[in-house]
């Protein structure tokens, strides 16, 4: 009996020895768990995540927690805290909202530490993972900007690949003055005190080391997985309810030329993400060059003289929650947002070909009647997502503690 203990123990001792020398062995593998990322029926399945970002289930944890905590902006003080989720919030589509408690100016822009306001209306951060043409109202971010060069993977804050992708979003948010006015030295520096945050950057990345690399790559990850399929508009898609005659008839509106004319712009090829992705100028304006050119509009990103004043033809799901709409936040309303459409299109040379309804014989919209309006409208609000609104794994993951950020109702 005592030899056969005295075997045991040794025995249990050389797997002790082993597993604390795998446990140092740099020749170890390091393994995060890949991210279940499942693609919705009929959604498409060309998806932009980068080779040296693939997402995984470490990763966007992190990344959710860096989204919440508001000292990205590398400082601690009550009123210097500020988060990607200030201004994204998830009851309002991961956009600002009307009903901002901070951000009440009529347009709906924010400001960042500084004082300075955005320079445009914020823009609803899900279903980006399919987003292959652009980010920003004007498309600046973009994984084929031909001014960038070659450059596709790689630290996303250094020169030659800092305008690439999702990543580039993270950083800017921290660095731009009219955001969380940080800087990544600090930034590092600050979430480096912080004891759950190395040994979660260890499980995201492999070691405890914390980059601004590798903030910028967690939080691209948890955006990514930010996605939105089952408004009561795509459960009809997928056979699962039916519109009632009111919103078919607006579904009907919004899909042919003779009615409202929506589709080309936020339907056809972007069904079911109701947005094509692309950059249109849409007849808000008539004048836009000297004193009126935006220094953000589409023309400053492709120096295409046909794209002054074109900007992102954003999505429509949850359009609901977006407001203020357009790149400038001018209309506080949906109700706004269709009357414009409907007679307060102006035409210029610089209108969007798609743009029919600002041409002859239409000239200045839609032209619907208000029952017609009214029917457009039951349809746009079918594209309401609630379980966007209210799905736990994109929500704040510490809500007691006063350092991460959730501006709710």
């Amino acid at each position: 009996m005592n030899r056969q203990k005295y075997i045991f123990g040794i025995f249990g001792l050389a797997l002790l020895a082993l597993a604390t020398g795998c446990k140092d062995d740099p020749d170890v593998i390091w393994k995060p768990t890949p991210y279940n990322f499942v693609v919705p029926p009929g959604f498409p399945t060309k998806m932009n995540i980068p080779d040296d970002n693939p997402l995984t289930v470490e990763g966007v944890e992190l990344g959710r927690h860096l989204f919440y905590d508001g000292r990205l902006s590398g400082r601690t003080e009550p009123d210097s805290l500020m988060s990607c989720a200030t201004c994204h919030r998830q009851s309002r589509a991961f956009d600002i909202g009307t009903d901002h408690p901070k951000y009440t100016d009529p347009d709906g822009r924010p400001w960042g530490l500084t004082g300075k306001k955005t320079p445009h209306a914020t823009l609803p951060l899900f279903n980006l993972i399919w987003n292959n043409e652009g980010y920003l109202w004007n498309g600046l971010i973009n994984v084929n900007n031909p001014n960038l060069g070659n450059a596709t993977y790689g630290v996303p804050a250094t020169p030659e690949y800092h305008l690439k992708n999702i990543e580039s979003l993270a950083w800017m948010g921290i660095a731009a003055p009219h955001e969380m006015n940080g800087h990544p030295d600090k930034t590092v520096a600050l979430l480096k005190t912080i004891p759950m945050y190395p040994p979660m950057f260890e499980a995201a990345f492999g070691t405890p080391d914390i980059t601004y690399d590798r903030i910028s790559k967690a939080i691209a990850q948890f955006v990514r997985t930010i996605i939105s399929y089952n408004s009561k508009a795509h459960q009809v898609f997928r056979g699962e309810t039916s519109f009632s005659t009111d919103e078919r008839l607006g579904y009907i509106l919004f899909t042919t030329e003779e009615g409202a004319d929506c589709f080309h712009c936020h339907g056809s090829q972007g069904v079911p993400l109701f947005t094509t992705h692309l950059f249109y100028n849409n007849a808000k304006d008539t004048l836009f060059t000297g004193p009126n050119a935006d220094p953000r509009d589409r023309y400053a990103v492709t120096k295409d003289p046909m794209d002054l004043g074109a900007y992102k033809a954003s999505t429509l799901i949850n359009i609901e929650h977006q407001g203020p709409y357009m790149h400038d936040g001018r209309f506080r309303t949906l109700d706004d947002v269709l009357q414009f459409y409907n007679s307060g299109l102006k035409y210029s040379v610089y209108a969007h070909p798609l743009m029919h309804k600002v041409f002859p014989p239409y000239s200045s919209g839609m032209n619907l009647n208000p029952i017609q309006l009214g029917r457009l409208k039951s349809f746009l609000l079918t594209l309401t997502d609630q379980t966007l609104l209210t799905e736990p794994k994109y929500s704040n993951p510490r809500p007691n503690d006063p350092y991460f950020i959730n501006v709710e109702p």
